[in-house]
């Protein structure tokens, strides 16, 4: 069974751990176990009644009304909020308790309709890389996360690649870009992402995926020429630091180099054909900005 601690709620709930405590006491909400006198643990349920009680907190309904409600009046209050109140918001919060539950058919469901409802843009920007934060969130704490984080993105890359596909009618005629992640990197949400983006701007795109080796790279660059090389690295490289991983990129390629996650946000711009996004926003104004501009 999975268990979470009260900063795993907090981050989940964006409720400070203190007021969730305060909460427990007060109006006997989420009552979490301590095993042998150790810290709070939660449970999938526990998670999930507090995932429901801080929608209704952050939409308006007071602490003291939800814990007078009983579960049938909270549960309907929570289909008209996630309808009217704040509907993004809603769908993470699903999103997250069925993913909590490897529930496929619920997953399923749920981003079916809201792609259907907003558009895979909207959805990227405003459910699926929210939602995948959060879980993300947990995985950094070590709590069980890793499973339902695989579960979630193989069904969210499938209707990124959708989306990507019903690009193809475009001949686009801008720069040509290479997107890849390197050896050792597997997280590909960001990456098709960045390949949706670069592609409905008009580039012509080159994708090779995740965990591209050095060699890879250097044979296909010494027989196709691009202008640009994307690369986005959340987890940190084990055979090399991110420094020396891009100098030797700029050892290999005399193009723009354009590098985005975790790992390489915090390297400075060395050079002037290097780029910097810091997130999904700046990826899209930049491929905004650039469509126009012949390649190099």
């Amino acid at each position: 069974m999975q268990q979470f601690s009260i900063r795993d709620i907090e981050h989940l709930c964006g409720i400070k751990a203190h007021t969730l405590r305060a909460w427990e006491q007060r109006y006997q909400l989420g009552i979490s176990d301590r095993p042998g006198g150790q810290h709070r643990v939660y449970s999938n349920e526990d998670l999930k009644e507090w995932l429901r009680i801080s929608y209704l907190y952050h939409n308006g309904c007071k602490i003291s009304t939800i814990a007078a409600m009983s579960t049938a009046e909270r549960e309907e209050r929570l289909e008209k909020a996630y309808a009217t109140d704040n509907p993004d918001e809603g769908f993470i919060h699903q999103l997250i308790e069925a993913s909590l539950d490897f529930n496929k058919d619920k997953f399923e469901k749920i981003i079916h309709a809201v792609v259907l409802r907003n558009g895979i843009e909207h959805c990227v920007q405003r459910i699926f890389y929210p939602y995948l934060h959060r879980i993300g969130l947990l995985w950094l704490t070590n709590n069980a996360i890793p499973a339902q984080e695989h579960f979630a993105s193989h069904i969210i890359r499938k209707k990124i690649l959708v989306a990507i596909d019903g690009l193809d009618k475009m001949e686009p005629e801008g720069p040509r870009i290479l997107l890849f992640a390197p050896a050792g990197e597997y997280h590909e949400i960001p990456l098709l992402t960045a390949h949706y983006f670069f592609k409905r701007a008009g580039f012509r795109t080159v994708y090779f995926g995740t965990n591209v080796s050095p060699e890879s790279l250097v044979y296909y660059l010494s027989h196709q020429p691009v202008d640009y090389l994307y690369t986005h690295v959340i987890t940190f490289l084990q055979e090399t630091s991110p420094e020396a991983y891009i100098l030797e990129l700029k050892q290999q390629f005399k193009g723009k180099i354009i590098r985005s996650g975790p790992a390489f946000r915090q390297l400075p711009e060395n050079s002037a054909n290097e780029i910097v996004l810091h997130s999904l926003e700046e990826l899209i104004r930049f491929t905004q900005k650039l469509k126009d501009q012949p390649a190099i």
